[in-house]
C-alpha cells in the first residue's frame, strides 16, 4: 500500500484517536494508586502507559528513575511538578541507600500524605521547582534527556569516601565542576547531545533550549539556564569518550599525534592490515608492484570559518593534534617561515590558485583543507589545517606531508587527486626539501591527479595528463570522493563559527572520527558491491579492447605498447607524454592531404581540388547561421538602435562570406549548375532553429519574438540555404556526378559533430565548476550576479553548440553511404544538464546518475580491412582509441585486484583491533581492573564480529560469483 493509503484509513479514524486522547487528560475513574490502591495523586509520564501513584509509591518506584516527569492532580487537572515533592531523595554510594556515617539525616524532608492539601507550601506549583535551599543536604540540578531537574543529593561521608565529584560521576552524573558540583549532567544526555550535533548538526543552544522546553514548555525561560556548562561537559565528555575508544583508558601511555582517530580498514597500512616482512596474507607471488600504493585525495571548505577570539591566550586544548586537526604549535612555525609564492594559474581559472591570497579580516580561518582516502573516503588523521588566506599552497603542503607519513612505512607509492594538481605538483618537491617542516618517506614516489568531475573545467590536454583514467595502478577511482565528505561538516559549521579554537577543533575531530567509524562498519557491504562492479566492467572492458586488438595489426600493437610503457615511464617529470592518449580530430587535414595528392587524379580531378576547403567554408557560414539567427531571436519586442546596428553588421559580414562562397560553387558543382535557378534550392528560405530539431535556447517565450518582427525583409542571409551536397539533395548530387563531393561533406560533419559535442562537454564542465566554486560560494549580492552572469554566458556557449549539433546530425540525415547516424544521434535538452555523473558514476552519492550519450562517445575510426594502406591520420585516431580502451580494461583489471586485497586487508584490520583488546583485557584483568576488563572483553567480542561478518559476507560473495579469491580467516 502506498503512503496515501494509510493517510485515507486515518482520515476515517482521525475522530476515534483524537477522542481517545483526550480521555488520557482525565485520572482513571476510581482515581486509586496503581500499586497499594490508594488514593493516586501523581501521574508518572516517563513510566509505560503513564500510571497513577499515591506520594509513598511515587517516592518509592522513582528511586531508580529520579529523572521521569510527574504530574499532580489538582482536583480539575494534571499540573505539571517535581519528584522533589514527593521527598525523593538520591544517595549516593551504599546500592542507594543512607549512608550510615551521616548521622543527621532524616527519612523526609516533610510531614508527607496523600492527599493535596497538607503539602507544604514552601514547593510552589510551577514550572519549575527550585532547588532545595539546606546547606548540609543542597539540591543539585540535573540536567537529562527528559529535562533539568531539582534533585536532593546526599553524599557517602564514610571515612576514606571519594570525593563529590567522583560520586556524581561513578553515579552516572557528569559534575559541571569539580570542586563544589551544583550542576550535573546525565551521561545519557551527554550522548543524545553529541549524537544529535553528529547526525542533525544541533547546536549545544540549540540542544539546550529543547531541554528547557521539554522542562517547561509554557516558561522555559524560566528553567536555570546551564547552556555554557553544557558545552564544557560536552567537551570534557567528547575527551573521555575517544579515550576508552582508542584504549588509552587502558594504558599509561600519552597519545600521539593522530592516536585519538580511526583510519581507513580497507587501505594498506603496514603493521596493522598487512606485513610487508614476511608478504602479505593470501597474496600470490605476482603481486602487483602498485598495490601497495597510498590513495590520497586533498581538498580544501570555505564553509569551515572561524572567528578571531577575543582572549585566544586563555583558551585551554584537551586534545591538541591527536585527532584529524593538526597540531597547533608546529604548524603554526611553518605557517612563519614558509614563503608565499603567488602563482597564477597557467591553465583555466580555478578559485584555489587565483583566489589564494583571499582574506577577510574578521576570521581566524577561512576555511579547512587536508587529505582522505580517495578510494573509500577516509578522512588522514592528523592531516586537517586551517587556511588562514584562502586555500594557499603552504596550508595543503602541510597537510599533505603529514597525511604521506602516517602509516605509510613500506610504501613507495602515492596517489593524489587535487583539483588543481596540474599547478600545485609544478614545484612541490622544491617546496618540501626547502622546508624544515615538510617532509615526505625516502624513496616514495607522488603521482598527481585530478579528479574526473574537476578536470573537465580545465584546458583539454589536463584529461589525459591527469585524469584517473590513465594512471597506471588506480582502478576505477573518480578523485572526488572528498566532496561527499563536506556535507556533514558543513552542517556544524555555522555553530563552530564563534567556538574558541580548540573546541572547535574539538568539534571537528569527532564529527570526522564518527564520519570514518561509519565508513568502517560498512566497509563489508561497500567491497561486496565494488567487487559485483568491477567483476561486471572487467569483463565487458576486456571483451571491447579485445575486439578492437583484433583489428590491430600485430607489428602497430607492439609499437603502441612501447609507446603506451614509455609514456608511463615519463609522466612524472614531463606529464606532456601522456598526450599519446589525446584525441585528435583531423578529417579536413586528410582530405586537404588527400585532395592534393597527385597519385589519385581519379578521386581528385584537377578541376575539383580544394573542394574540401570550400566545403569547410560552407559549413563554417551555417554555424555562423545559425549564431546569427540566436541573436537575432534574442533581440526583444523593442530593440535599441545598438542592438540593431550590430545585427546590421553581422548580416553584411555573412552575406559577404554567402555572396564569396556562391561565387565558387560552379567550380565544385560543375558549370551546368546554376545557383539562380528558382528550381534549385539556393532560393528556398527557412529558419533554422525551428526546422532543425529542439531549439535549445533558456530564454522565456516572451523575450523571444518571432524574428519577422523587426525589420529584415530586404535580406536575411542568417535564413539562407547554401548549395552543400546535403542542400542539394542525394539524387540530384548523383546527376551531376558530385558523388565523391558528398562523401567529403561526409567527413566533414562527422569532424563538425565530434568538434561540437567536444565543446558542449568543456562548456558543461565549466558550468558544473562554476556552480560548485562560484555560485554556491557567492558571499553577496554582487558577487552572485556575476557568478550567474557567468553561468549565462556558458549556457549561451552550450546551446549554440548545440544547435549546430542538431543541425550538422540532420544534414548527415540527409546523405546516404555511411552509418555516422548509430553514433550521433539526436540531442535532447535533457542531455545539457550540468551533471556530477560527469566524474565516475560509481562515486558515492552519484551511483545512480548517468553521463548522457555523448560523455562516452567512442571516436574509434576502424584500419580498412582491404588491404588498402590507411592514412596515417586515421591510424592516429585508432591509435587513440586503442591506447584508450586498453587503459579502460587495464582499470578495471586493477580495480578487481584491488578490491579482492581491500577485502582480505579488511578482515586483517578488524582482526588486529580484537588482538589488541584481548590483550588490553588481559593486562587489565592482571591487574585486577574490572571495569577495564569487560569494557576490553566487550571491544574484543566487536571486532570480532565484524571480522566474522566481513569473512563470512566475501566468502558468500565470491562461491556466487565463482571467482578464484582466496579470504584467509580470522583469529577464531
Amino acid at each position: 500500500q502506498s503512503q496515501n493509503t494509510y493517510l485515507r484509513q486515518w482520515k476515517c479514524k482521525f475522530k476515534d484517536y483524537i477522542n481517545s486522547l483526550m480521555v488520557r487528560e482525565a485520572p482513571p475513574a476510581d482515581r486509586l494508586c496503581s500499586v497499594c490502591k490508594k488514593d493516586g495523586v501523581y501521574r508518572c509520564h516517563g513510566c509505560f502507559n503513564e500510571p497513577l501513584f499515591c506520594t509513598d509509591c511515587c517516592r518509592i518506584w522513582h528511586q531508580r528513575h529520579p529523572f521521569h516527569r510527574i504530574s499532580q492532580w489538582t482536583g480539575s487537572f494534571f499540573q505539571e511538578t517535581s519528584l522533589i515533592k514527593v521527598g525523593l531523595h538520591i544517595h549516593l554510594a551504599h546500592d542507594g541507600t543512607p549512608c550510615p556515617s551521616s548521622t543527621d539525616y532524616s527519612s523526609d524532608f516533610f510531614e508527607w500524605s496523600d492527599t493535596d492539601d497538607n503539602i507544604d507550601d514552601d514547593y510552589p506549583e510551577g514550572p519549575f521547582i527550585p532547588p532545595v535551599r539546606d546547606p548540609d543536604h543542597p539540591a543539585i540540578t540535573v540536567v537529562d534527556k527528559s529535562g533539568v531537574h531539582s534533585l536532593s543529593i546526599w553524599y557517602c561521608h564514610c571515612p576514606g569516601a571519594i570525593s563529590r565529584d567522583m560520586q556524581l560521576f561513578q553515579a552516572g552524573l557528569f559534575p559541571a565542576s569539580c570542586t563544589r558540583p551544583k550542576t550535573a549532567f546525565t551521561f545519557s544526555v551527554l550522548d543524545d547531545f553529541l549524537l544529535d550535533n553528529l547526525e542533525c548538526g544541533t547546536s549545544a543552544m540549540n540542544y539546550y533550549s529543547k531541554i528547557r522546553r521539554l522542562t517547561s514548555s509554557i516558561f522555559p525561560l524560566m528553567v536555570l539556564d546551564h547552556y555554557r556548562e553544557l558545552m564544557r561537559a560536552a567537551r570534557q565528555w567528547r575527551q573521555c569518550k575517544l579515550y576508552k575508544w582508542h584504549g588509552f583508558a587502558h594504558k599509561d601511555d600519552k597519545p600521539n599525534e593522530g592516536d585519538l582517530a580511526l583510519f581507513c580498514p580497507a587501505c594498506p597500512q603496514p603493521g596493522i592490515n598487512l606485513d610487508l616482512s614476511a608478504g602479505t596474507v593470501a597474496q600470490p607471488d605476482d603481486t602487483p608492484s602498485w598495490l601497495m600504493t597510498r590513495y590520497l585525495v586533498m581538498d580544501g571548505n570555505f564553509k569551515a570559518e572561524h572567528m578571531h577570539l577575543v582572549n585566544p591566550s586563555d583558551e585551554v586544548s584537551l586534545m591538541d593534534g591527536l585527532g584529524f586537526m593538526v597540531s597547533d604549535e608546529r604548524y603554526k612555525s611553518h605557517l612563519a617561515i614558509a614563503r608565499d609564492h603567488v602563482q597564477r594559474s597557467d591553465c583555466n581559472n580555478h578559485r584555489a590558485v587565483n583566489q589564494a591570497n583571499t582574506s577577510r579580516q574578521r576570521l581566524e580561518a577561512t576555511g579547512i583543507g587536508g587529505c582522505a582516502c580517495a578510494r573509500h573516503g577516509c578522512f588522514v588523521p592528523h592531516s586537517m589545517v586551517d587556511f588562514q588566506k584562502g586555500e594557499r599552497q603552504m596550508n595543503m603542503d602541510y597537510a599533505l606531508s603529514q597525511a604521506l607519513n602516517y602509516k605509510t612505512n613500506g610504501i613507495s607509492r602515492a596517489i593524489t587527486f587535487y583539483d588543481i594538481n596540474c599547478q600545485y605538483n609544478k614545484y612541490l618537491k622544491d617546496r618540501i626539501d626547502s622546508s624544515m617542516y615538510l617532509s615526505i618517506p625516502v624513496g616514495m614516489d607522488i603521482i598527481p591527479g585530478i579528479g574526473l568531475w574537476h578536470v573537465h573545467g580545465h584546458q583539454d590536454s589536463c584529461y589525459v595528463r591527469y585524469a584517473s583514467n590513465f594512471i597506471h595502478g588506480t582502478g576505477r577511482i573518480d578523485g572526488e570522493i572528498m566532496e561527499t565528505l563536506w556535507a556533514p561538516l558543513n552542517i556544524i559549521s555555522p555553530s563552530a563559527r564563534g567556538m574558541g579554537t580548540p573546541h572547535r577543533k574539538e568539534v571537528l575531530d569527532y564529527q570526522m572520527n564518527d564520519c570514518n567509524f561509519m565508513k568502517m562498519i560498512r566497509i563489508t557491504k561497500f567491497l561486496a558491491r565494488k567487487l559485483k562492479e568491477a567483476i561486471k566492467g572487467s569483463a565487458e572492458s576486456k571483451l571491447a579492447f579485445q575486439n578492437l586488438n583484433e583489428m590491430a595489426h600485430p607489428d602497430m600493437v607492439i609499437l603502441w605498447e612501447a609507446e603506451e610503457t614509455l609514456a608511463h615511464e615519463n609522466r612524472a617529470e614531463d606529464p606532456t607524454a601522456m598526450d599519446i592518449y589525446e584525441v585528435r580530430k583531423q578529417q579536413e587535414l586528410r582530405l586537404l592531404q588527400a585532395q592534393n595528392c597527385p597519385e589519385h587524379p581519379d578521386i581528385n580531378p584537377p578541376g575539383r581540388r580544394g573542394a574540401a576547403t570550400w566545403l569547410a567554408t560552407g559549413l563554417t557560414i551555417e554555424e555562423s547561421q545559425i549564431s546569427l539567427s540566436k541573436d537575432v531571436k534574442r533581440l526583444r519586442m523593442h530593440p535599441t538602435d545598438m542592438q540593431l546596428l550590430r545585427v546590421a553588421r553581422c548580416w553584411d559580414k555573412l552575406h559577404t562570406q554567402i555572396t564569396s562562397f556562391l561565387e565558387m560553387a560552379p567550380t565544385y558543382l560543375g558549370v551546368e549548375v546554376d545557383v539562380n535557378d528558382p528550381d534549385f534550392p539556393l532560393n528556398s528560405v527557412h529558419n533554422s532553429l525551428h526546422d532543425d530539431g529542439e531549439d535549445f535556447s533558456d530564454l522565456d517565450d516572451d523575450q523571444n519574438p518571432d524574428p519577422d518582427t523587426h525589420d529584415t525583409s530586404i535580406f536575411q542571409p542568417e535564413l539562407t540555404v547554401i548549395p552543400l551536397p546535403s542542400n542539394i539533395g542525394e539524387l540530384r548530387c548523383r546527376e551531376l556526378g558530385l558523388t565523391n563531393l558528398m562523401k567529403e561533406e561526409i567527413a566533414l560533419h562527422e569532424g563538425q559533430a565530434n568538434d561540437a559535442l567536444h565543446a558542449i562537454r568543456v562548456h558543461l564542465g565549466d558550468k558544473a565548476v562554476l556552480f560548485c566554486n562560484t555560485v554556491r560560494s557567492a558571499k553577496s549580492q554582487a558577487s552572485s550576479t556575476r557568478a550567474w552572469t557567468r553561468v549565462r554566458s556558458v549556457e549561451t556557449a552550450v546551446n549554440l553548440n548545440a544547435s549546430i549539433y542538431s543541425k550538422c546530425q540532420s544534414q548527415l540525415a540527409k546523405l546516404s553511404d555511411h552509418d555516422l547516424l548509430k553514433k550521433y544521434i539526436p540531442l535532447k535538452k535533457d542531455d545539457l544538464k550540468a551533471s556530477s555523473a560527469v566524474a565516475d558514476p560509481n562515486a558515492r552519492g552519484q551511483r545512480d546518475t548517468t553521463l548522457s550519450w555523448f560523455w562516452s562517445l567512442d571516436c574509434l575510426v576502424l584500419p580498412d580491412i582491404s588491404g588498402r594502406p590507411v592514412p596515417h591520420v586515421l591510424i592516429i585516431v585508432y591509435r587513440v582509441n586503442w591506447l584508450r580502451t586498453k587503459a579502460l580494461r587495464d582499470r578495471w583489471s586493477e580495480e578487481l585486484i584491488l578490491v579482492k586485497h581491500e577485502m582480505q586487508w579488511s578482515i586483517n584490520f578488524f582482526d588486529r583491533r580484537a588482538k589488541q583488546w584481548l590483550s588490553h583485557m588481559h593486562n587489565a584483568t592482571s591487574a585486577g581492573l574490572t571495569g577495564h576488563t569487560c569494557y576490553a572483553a566487550r571491544q574484543s567480542h566487536i571486532y570480532h564480529q565484524l571480522a566474522a561478518h566481513a569473512e563470512n559476507a566475501f566468502r558468500t560473495m565470491i562461491d556466487q560469483l565463482d571467482i578464484p579469491v582466496q579470504i584467509v580467516g580470522g583469529t577464531g
